[in-house]
């Protein structure tokens, strides 16, 4: 655990119970958006490839 973590987990344990849980629900939703972005941003790199070969295959050809 990174000194900066432990300092807010520390500072977090002195709330009361309910804004612990409330500090934790965000934490944990942010952790689970950043699983789904990076889920979303790997089944997308087929697509961008494509794209990309496309934009490069109409610049060769001259295309606007």
């Amino acid at each position: 655990m990174t000194k900066l973590l432990k300092k807010a987990l520390e500072r977090v344990s002195t709330l009361p119970d309910g804004e612990q849980d409330a500090v934790a629900g965000i934490i944990l939703e942010e952790l689970e958006d950043e699983a789904r972005w990076r889920v979303a941003f790997a089944k997308s790199q087929d697509a961008l490839a494509r794209l990309a070969n496309e934009a490069r295959a109409e610049i060769a050809r001259g295309e606007p």
